[in-house]
């Protein structure tokens, strides 16, 4: 541009003069002598103009193809950024697309871990199914039929019948008898009374008489007349029978498979009956203090003897142990006779199971 613009100043100045050179040479005569050298001096300006103007053209056509060049690098500089700013931009999306690709990449790995887990859990749980439906198709095969009930019946059977002996032994081992006399009138009357579970009419033995144990009645004076003048030898046997009525109470249960509600501590004479539910009301009073309620608390115990002991904590062990063998009366479907007759439902017991209809 500065190149044609110089030329065309050349030029303008040029032909300016040559103006002025004719405007002079119209005022001015020419003499002959000197027409050659104005007509070779008009000639090489003439040439000279010429030249100009060829170069005046190609400085034209030269700053038009380097105009053309400029707006065409322009352009294509335009087009690239534009280029380079979409560039740009797609990087920012492969960016995003390539973190959320390897989130989904993690994703489905920790899925492929989680599936393989529950197939293998499918896996083994179908193997775990499969061997129980063996199972249970061949205990249906075993109990299908006639001969399947029939195996079934002789087992319970053998099983009534072994435990019927048992007990039988234990009846041998402590026998409870019926001794009539007049102390029957005697007998528990220290113990309050309590709501009957059973007949109301059976609630006393059928024939009047003193149960005994290995011997041993279970007599005890009122607790109102407990003083230091009460016959020691008497509280001692009364202790001794209760030991022989908890260990008796704890074989049976053990035969016939029936967890005591009151557990039983045998020490002879000195055993005791436990009870959770006292430990538990007293757990709860402290919950106040945040104190939480524990599954493992240490339960009360009661002792099956007078000897030493609260007179009411030893009535209320008595109650117990005929708790426990109510327990085991309406386990073999037999109702009780009543809270103060602990021999009497224990002979109930053991008569029961010894007779015909148990088997």
């Amino acid at each position: 541009m500065e190149q044609r613009d110089s030329a065309s100043s050349t030029f303008s100045s040029s032909s300016s003069s040559t103006k002025k050179v004719i405007a002079q040479e119209k005022l001015q005569v020419i003499e002959w002598e000197d027409f050659e050298q104005e007509v070779a001096r008009l000639w090489s300006l003439s040439s000279a103009l010429r030249e100009a103007k060829e170069k005046k053209q190609i400085l034209e056509e030269k700053l038009q193809s380097l105009i053309q060049v400029k707006a065409e690098s322009l352009n294509r500089s335009n087009e690239l950024e534009e280029m380079r700013e979409k560039l740009e931009a797609r990087r920012s999306v492969m960016e995003r697309m390539s973190t959320r690709s390897k989130v989904a990449a993690e994703d489905a790995r920790m899925q492929e871990e989680r599936l393989s887990m529950e197939v293998r859990s499918l896996l083994v749980s179908g193997t775990a199914l499969s061997v129980a439906r063996k199972r249970l198709q061949e205990s249906n095969r075993l109990l299908a039929g006639e001969r399947g009930y029939l195996q079934l019946q002789n087992l319970q059977r053998m099983l009534r019948v072994r435990q019927q002996f048992m007990i039988s032994q234990v009846s041998l081992l402590y026998p409870v008898k019926i001794l009539v006399g007049p102390k029957q009138e005697q007998e528990l009357e220290s113990f309050p009374s309590s709501s009957r579970s059973g007949n109301p009419d059976a609630s006393k033995p059928v024939n009047p008489g003193s149960f005994t144990i290995l011997g041993l009645h279970l007599t005890m004076l009122p607790f109102t007349k407990m003083s230091l003048f009460t016959d020691k030898k008497e509280v001692q046997r009364s202790a001794t029978a209760l030991g022989y009525i908890a260990h008796s109470v704890s074989l049976i249960a053990s035969y016939l498979e029936v967890p005591l509600r009151y557990p039983l501590r045998l020490c002879g004479s000195r055993s005791y009956i436990n009870d959770y539910a006292s430990s538990i009301e007293h757990t709860s009073s402290d919950l106040s203090s945040n104190t939480a309620l524990s599954t493992n608390t240490k339960p009360v115990e009661f002792p099956l003897f007078l000897e030493g002991q609260d007179t009411t904590r030893a009535a209320y062990a008595l109650f117990l142990l005929n708790k426990d063998i109510e327990q085991l009366l309406n386990f073999i479907g037999v109702k009780s006779l009543g809270p103060r007759h602990i021999l009497a439902n224990l002979k109930e017991l053991t008569r029961t199971i010894q007779s015909p209809d148990y088997i």
